[in-house]
Parts: structure tokens; C-alpha cells; sequence
């Protein structure tokens, strides 16, 4: 399983920022599961999961200064900690 995040921003029509990641490698019987157990949005485009995680402002890690100086190390971060946590909804 690879995450990767390929947008962030602010959603106007949910007035929130948000984060999209493109989850890849995966088989069908992930698949189910991460759909069947994921809050968040998600859909699905030739066994690839785009999950789509929706923030309050005070938890956007792509607001702060440091992150718009750095953004390919947040970015990395991201995924990492999407990935950990894609991990822990499996084993569950």
C-alpha cells in the first residue's frame, strides 16, 4: 500500500480545508475494507482509493508559515501518518 496526497486546499462549498490522498497498491479485499471502515469520503478509480479528509482550520497541517516554506516535508509527513493510520483501521 503506497499513500501519496495529490491535492490540498480549501473547499469553498464545505467551507473547510481539506486533504485528497490517492491510496495505491492495493487488492480488492483491502479495498472493501478501507472502503467499508473509512469515514471520510473516498472513491474509487481503477483500484486506486482517493480518500479525502476534511480539517478545521486549527488542524491543517498545510496552514501554518513552516509548511509554506516546506511544503514537500509536510507533504511526506502526511502521508506517512495517512499510512500509519490506514495500517491501524486494517488491523482493527
Amino acid at each position: 500500500m503506497q499513500v501519496k496526497v495529490v491535492e490540498y486546499g480549501f473547499a469553498e462549498n464545505y467551507a473547510k480545508y481539506y486533504v485528497t490522498y490517492k491510496i495505491t497498491d492495493l487488492n480488492a479485499e483491502t479495498l472493501t475494507k478501507l472502503k467499508e471502515r473509512l469515514n471520510d469520503p473516498v472513491k474509487i478509480v481503477c483500484n486506486d482509493l482517493y480518500l479525502t479528509t476534511y480539517f478545521e482550520e486549527k488542524y491543517y497541517p498545510f496552514k501554518s508559515e513552516e509548511s509554506q516554506k516546506n511544503p514537500e516535508d509536510f507533504i511526506a509527513r502526511e502521508e506517512i501518518e495517512m499510512l500509519a493510520y490506514l495500517i491501524d483501521i486494517l488491523e482493527d
